[in-house]
């Protein structure tokens, strides 16, 4: 008797997938050099951002184009390959748990932030942030999964 494969979008190929381990191990590095590096990211350019953005304001720009409104976007951003990733390389049956796992990893980074770099803040906006990230990758990868599911 045939098994009948579960519905939903189709596993990619062993090549995208060496492609997309491959991407996912960067993508993470390079998360973990932001998130537990010493000092916040932004204390270079913090300034300079703030400083920006009031003068776009002065200009007619909306007030909530604020820094928060962007360090808030950024973590959106940067948690959205999270999500992508995650469902590319998941079975099927465990996609849907991208944004959990966006959730706890934001969860985990947050407290060793608290816990042992005392430059950096600890925040559960940014585990909100992330959380949606994640959330949003996940849709962008349902959706990329889906049209190639209607292009074969």
């Amino acid at each position: 008797m045939p098994v009948t494969p579960v519905s939903g979008p189709p596993l990619p190929s062993p090549r995208e997938r060496r492609t997309t381990l491959a991407l996912t191990a960067l993508y993470l590095a390079a998360v973990g050099l932001i998130v537990l590096s010493p000092t916040p990211v932004d204390a270079a350019g913090g300034s300079f951002l703030r400083r920006s953005l009031a003068a776009l304001q002065r200009r007619g720009f909306p007030d909530w184009l604020d820094y928060s409104f962007v360090e808030f976007s950024a973590n959106i951003v940067m948690f959205a390959p999270l999500g992508v990733f995650f469902v590319l390389l998941a079975p099927r049956g465990w996609r849907w748990l991208a944004p959990m796992v966006g959730f706890f990893l934001s969860t985990l980074i947050e407290l060793m932030q608290l816990l042992f770099l005392p430059q950096r803040v600890a925040s559960l906006y940014d585990v909100l942030a992330n959380t949606t990230g994640a959330l949003v990758g996940t849709g962008i990868a349902w959706l990329l999964l889906m049209a190639r599911r209607r292009r074969r």
